[in-house]
């Protein structure tokens, strides 16, 4: 590692993500701040390099779950590391993201799935967890000045509560501060614009690039 040149060490570092090396992630990651590489630098073209293909194979099939989580978990080996320098350098992330799956529903696989990757691409995820009410999605939207706004049901008879929380964003006066992105078993396109949702989400892979679309509408805004 240390005959590595810095391109190669982050080329390295991103091979070794998508493999799911975590330990060997962290110690690229430790070698390339020792070496003063800047810890936006380590996670533009490192980790957000690596995880970027993991996502497009898990999309196009070529990975599947298992790997997608080994190679989240050296993202977050690295994280651990980056996370405190980037907030004091006030490097710029992708967006801010709250998810959560909706109040009377407690799954949550999928969701965290999403989560995953979305912090691989660069996002700042806060991840509130399973049966969230309407109360606590809007006050993580206004706390942490979210861009964009998660949420996911797996079942009919929680999916309704997704209205409930986007007439709530409104009645706080957040709506048009940030986009609402939906996903789940049970919901679809149609839902999604029903209840006044900006955009739905298929699956993990997809909600990576459809995240990505609503931060550039939001930049136009």
């Amino acid at each position: 590692m240390k005959n590595l040149t810095n391109e190669e060490l982050l080329e390295n570092m991103a091979d070794d993500l998508y493999d799911g090396m975590a330990q060997q992630v962290a110690d690229a990651t430790q070698e390339a701040l020792d070496r003063g590489i800047s810890p936006g630098e380590i996670l533009n073209n490192g980790l957000v390099a690596g995880m970027s293909v993991v996502g497009d194979d898990f999309r196009d099939g070529v990975l599947f779950v298992p790997e997608v989580l080994m190679a989240a978990k050296a993202m977050k080996a690295a994280m651990v590391l980056l996370e405190p320098l980037l907030v004091n350098t006030g490097t710029a992330r992708t967006g801010t993201f709250v998810i959560g799956t909706v109040k009377g529903d407690i799954h949550d696989i999928g969701k965290n799935l999403v989560a995953m990757m979305l912090e691989g691409a660069g996002f700042r995820v806060i991840n509130l967890g399973i049966n969230i009410d309407a109360a606590r999605f809007t006050a993580a939207v206004q706390e942490h000045e979210a861009d964009i706004l998660g949420m996911s049901a797996m079942l009919t008879t929680t999916m309704p509560y997704m209205r409930t929380v986007i007439e709530a964003l409104g009645e706080e006066g957040l709506r048009d501060k940030v986009k609402v992105m939906i996903g789940g078993a049970p919901v679809n396109e149609a839902w999604a614009e029903e209840i006044g949702a900006d955009a739905y989400g298929l699956d993990s892979a997809t909600g990576v690039d459809i995240a990505k679309k609503l931060m550039a509408m939001k930049s136009k805004e």
